[in-house]
Order: C-alpha cells, then sequence, then structure tokens
C-alpha cells in the first residue's frame, strides 16, 4: 500500500470515529449539566452555590464538552482533506481555519473546568480574592450569551461558518452524503453571517443569541451524520487498492 493511500485511509478513519465519538458525547451532553439550572435569570449568589453544589457534575459536562468540540473538529478537518483534490488552496484555508476554531473553543472549555470551579469556591469562602473571584464569575457566566465567556465560543463557531462556506462548493460530489453535507454546511455558513450581520445591525436582540445561532448550529449534527457513510465509504475504497 504506497504512502498516499495510507494517509488517505487513516485521515477517512480518523473522521469515521470522530463522528461516532461526537455523537456520543452529543447524547451524553443531554445528561450532563453545563450550568446551574434557569442560569440565565439565576441570582448570581444561588449560581455559586450551586457551581459548589455540583462541582464534579459541572467539570464532568465540560469534559465532555471538550471531547465534542475535538471530534467535531477532527469531522471538519477531514472534510477539509476531501476537498483538496478539487480546490487545494480552499482545503488548506479550511484546515488553518479549523485549527484556529480549536484555540477559540479550548480556551473558555479550559477555563469552564479549571477557572470557574476555583472561582465559585473562593467566593463563597470570603477568602483571599473572594471579591475579584465575585466579579470575574460574573464576566465568564456560561450562560449569557454576550460574556466574556460566551464570545470565544461564538468566535469558534464563526470560524466553523467561514469553514462551511470555504469547503460547501467542492464537497458536493457524486455521493449522497457529499451533496447532502455540502447542501448543509453551506446553509450553516451562509445563514450564520447573516445573523452575525443581523446581530451587529441591531436586528437581532442580546437575549435572542442563543436562540438563533445556537439552533442553526444543530445542522452540524447532520452532517456529522451524513459524513459517517461518506467516510466508511472511502475507507472501504482505500482499502481495496492496497
Amino acid at each position: 500500500m504506497n504512502n498516499s493511500i495510507s494517509l488517505d485511509y487513516q485521515i477517512n478513519r480518523l473522521g469515521f470515529w470522530c463522528v461516532i465519538i461526537a455523537l456520543a458525547t452529543t447524547v451524553v451532553s443531554f445528561v450532563l449539566p453545563l450550568d446551574a439550572p434557569e442560569a440565565y435569570n439565576a441570582e448570581h449568589a444561588d449560581r455559586i452555590a450551586w457551581l459548589n453544589a455540583h462541582r464534579g457534575a459541572f467539570i464532568a459536562g465540560w469534559v465532555n464538552q471538550i471531547i465534542a468540540m475535538f471530534t467535531l473538529s477532527g469531522v471538519l478537518f477531514a472534510i477539509a482533506w476531501k476537498v483538496r483534490i478539487k480546490n487545494p488552496l480552499r482545503a488548506l484555508l479550511a484546515a488553518m481555519v479549523i485549527l484556529m476554531s480549536v484555540v477559540a473553543f479550548i480556551i473558555p472549555k479550559f477555563m469552564a473546568i479549571w477557572t470557574i470551579p476555583l472561582l465559585a469556591e473562593t467566593a463563597a469562602s470570603g477568602a483571599v480574592g473572594a471579591e475579584m473571584s465575585d466579579s470575574l464569575l460574573l464576566l465568564l457566566n456560561v450562560s449569557i450569551p454576550f460574556s466574556l465567556y460566551t464570545s470565544f465560543d461564538y468566535l469558534g463557531f464563526w470560524l466553523y461558518a467561514v469553514f462551511a462556506v470555504l469547503v460547501m462548493a467542492p464537497l458536493y460530489g457524486d455521493s449522497t452524503s457529499s451533496k447532502v453535507s455540502s447542501l448543509l454546511l453551506g446553509a450553516f455558513g451562509v445563514i450564520y453571517q447573516a445573523m452575525l450581520i443581523a446581530l451587529l445591525v441591531g436586528a437581532i436582540g442580546a437575549t435572542e443569541i442563543n436562540t438563533y445561532f445556537m439552533s442553526i448550529a444543530g445542522l452540524l449534527i447532520i452532517v456529522v451524520i451524513a459524513m459517517a457513510f461518506n467516510f466508511k465509504a472511502a475507507m472501504a475504497s482505500s482499502a481495496d487498492q492496497r
């Protein structure tokens, strides 16, 4: 088996297993909490108390999010590899965008498992640094769509949307899975950019950000499922050329 076929097989296998893990973490995310109940409207003191009482579950929920982010990015990276044949420049740019999105996503998620629990503990104990911790918890509220914390998350999704615009045309191919993935990625990328413009001009209110932006992000789940069939077929094709 020559090196090019070997690499192609490995990347498609990576994409396929990333699909499996990404879907599994999506299911787990419905079980593990990411913040206090009604966190958007919760009193700050109640949120601190909840974070201290459910520290383990909170950290587990965000560790699951980190795994979900890495595996979804793995799926998108494998898509970038696929489009290299039709448009190498777009494939290279798309891969670079995905790498930047991982940086944008990992910063807030690492703060969720490292910084936020320690801030909540310090704020509740009244120890040295409690006042600073209290203020930082307000800035790093994971449920307020315009907090410093969530700004990194939405930056990551915006980079996903840029990626989608780059790959939507060259991804379109003969197979049903590539056509579905191409069309859905195109819809996600274009609609996300349009909603960002609408937000910047004031057409979308701050309290509506989650509803608009996260609902359209759900298209990525369908893309992931469709690409599972594409990766599996590509693996079989590469194996036949051994």
